[in-house]
């Protein structure tokens, strides 16, 4: 737009045209001429007033959900713009402000306020809003600092608390009044959380996620990047993959998860900046490499 690219102006010359646009703030918010980045978009949409410990300062999640699922979620309406066009034949002004973006991931966060008529709130590694006991994080041997396993009993299935009292040697709390049901480990959580906590700390993060999920309780290991770059079966099966690129040394970065028929996208480097200038000036353009030798001489290139 402030190259005088408007909507109605390319529309004109193209009136089938998918014309995306990605904005920090959408258009009549007060912030809307406002510039913004993940961050930005994360602490205005939410995300960070939901993240961390309850009693603790507002944090920063650790993905980018900022740029990452604003764009996702773009990429997908493009998609939907493009099938409905080749049945209507007509084109379609897309915007999605990153704001707006957080605001969709906040789906359950809004749900938990419109049934207690309060924010939101954080609640560390628990799930604010949903009474259940056990779930959470749970310290594991050695004890380093990523070293827990995060154990989730579902409120619809109660055999699963039983299953866990009898893998961590606990029969004798099976039956218990004290923790009956749901309603009642809530209670109790923090004696609820000791009891797992004394049985998890005598296995490692991975040992502990094993033997519980055998015994058909979800849980999941605390794994960091070095952990899960050294897992070997992530890249035999393409979602890990060596990036070989033109500058920089050989490195591995997770590629596109979805499968296609059972096989992995290969993923190569980003184009070098200005890489291909030539190829879409003569291709795209119709320019000769003349044209285009004297664009480079002149600085316009």
């Amino acid at each position: 737009e402030r190259l005088g690219l408007s909507y109605d102006v390319v529309k004109a010359i193209n009136p089938s045209i998918i014309y995306a646009q990605v904005k920090g703030f959408g258009e009549g918010s007060p912030f809307e001429h406002n510039l913004a980045f993940d961050m930005i978009a994360q602490a205005c949409g939410g995300t960070f007033s939901v993240t961390g410990d309850k009693n603790g300062p507002p944090t920063r999640p650790g993905v980018s959900l900022g740029d990452t699922g604003t764009g996702m979620l773009m990429a997908i309406t493009i998609l939907g713009a493009l099938y409905r066009r080749r049945e209507t034949g007509e084109g379609h002004r897309l915007q999605v402000a990153m704001q707006d973006a957080m605001l969709h991931y906040m789906r359950i966060n809004f749900a938990t306020q419109g049934l207690t008529g309060k924010a939101a709130e954080r609640g560390g590694s628990k799930v604010p809003g949903v009474s259940n006991a056990p779930m959470g994080l749970y310290p594991c041997a050695p004890g380093g600092p990523n070293d827990y396993v995060y154990i989730m009993t579902s409120r619809a299935n109660p055999d699963h608390w039983d299953r866990l009292l009898q893998l961590i040697d606990r029969q004798d709390l099976i039956g218990d009044k004290r923790y009956l049901t749901p309603a009642d480990r809530v209670e109790r959580e923090a004696e609820v959380d000791e009891v797992i906590s004394v049985w998890t700390r005598k296995h490692t993060k991975l040992d502990a996620m094993k033997l519980v999920g055998d015994a058909g309780i979800p849980a999941g290991a605390v794994l960091d990047t070095d952990e899960l770059n050294k897992d070997v079966t992530f890249e035999q099966r393409g979602i890990m993959q060596t990036m070989i690129h033109p500058v920089h040394r050989p490195f591995k970065m997770p590629g596109w998860p979805v499968r296609v028929d059972g096989k992995a996208t290969r993923i190569t480097s980003s184009p070098m900046l200005g890489e291909h200038t030539d190829q879409v000036l003569s291709d795209w353009l119709g320019l000769t490499a003349q044209a285009v030798a004297e664009m480079k001489r002149e600085g316009v290139i």
